[in-house]
């Protein structure tokens, strides 16, 4: 995934969607589906401290750690919340260390002379083993460009992206490849609005650096993720017409 040298399954378990179960044992039994098909890179929050913390459980039981990639989230822009949101994670987690570090941040991206010291704070977390890699989430286009020339290393973004997105984009997303940061795309069924799960991933398999976070809710979605992960659809004429007759009527 970018310079950030993790090496990532095409799919991501979108883990936020396990506070939602209806038990432990559910959330540990899709943990375990997507575990045993390939998927080695969970996503969540601590906005969902739930999720955290099944997601956590799940992996502890399984005895997985060591290989599994897990990505979490601050909202924080302030390093004493920050701190303590990093904890809570790592507890709810039951780790010692996250494996990638996100910054969820839609108004102002830090620089490495805002003196709030977000930036800095990273860079330490990073440095100390706490985290071993950190990105940012954004759903700002804006801010998404401006990372691409940040002075901050930032090795990831996660961005909304699915086959109704617009050229430009697509033209970002090449962009990220480029500069060699590794992509994360949030929404690939555009919300909900898509529900053909072939179309949309063979459309996302075209852009070699984007791994796609599949919020799923049960065992059914999630089998039809991995089924289509393992035989995505030809791209061929009869597919690009597709996706072009769902971008045309969508917007």
């Amino acid at each position: 995934m970018g310079k950030s040298n993790l090496l990532v399954s095409r799919t991501a378990f979108g883990a936020m969607t396990l506070a939602g179960v209806d038990s432990q044992e559910t959330a540990a039994a899709l943990v375990k589906q997507a575990y045993d098909d390939g998927v080695n890179f969970f996503d969540t929050s601590v906005f969902s401290q739930e999720s955290e913390r099944r997601l956590g459980e799940a992996i502890s039981s399984l005895g997985i750690r060591d290989d599994v990639v897990i990505a979490t989230k601050t909202t924080s822009c302030n390093t004493d919340k920050i701190d303590e949101d990093i904890n809570c994670s790592l507890c709810n987690l039951k780790v010692d260390y996250i494996d990638l570090y996100q910054l969820e941040v839609n108004q102002k991206l830090p620089r490495l002379d805002s003196t709030d010291r977000v930036a800095e704070k990273f860079m330490n977390l990073k440095s100390s083993g706490l985290i071993r890699h950190f990105g940012i989430s954004t759903e700002s286009l804006e801010i998404a460009k401006e990372m691409l020339s940040s002075d901050v290393p930032w090795e990831t973004i996660q961005f909304p992206f699915n086959m109704l997105c617009p050229t430009e984009i697509e033209n970002f997303v090449k962009e990220v490849a480029k500069s060699e940061i590794g992509f994360i795309a949030m929404r690939p069924l555009c919300g909900g609005i898509v529900s053909n799960i072939p179309l949309a991933l063979g459309y996302l398999r075209q852009f070699e650096n984007v791994v796609p976070v599949w919020g799923v809710e049960n065992s059914e979605q999630l089998q039809q993720i991995l089924y289509f992960t393992q035989n995505p659809p030809n791209i061929d004429e009869k597919f690009h017409a597709e996706v072009k007759e769902q971008r045309d009527f969508f917007n």
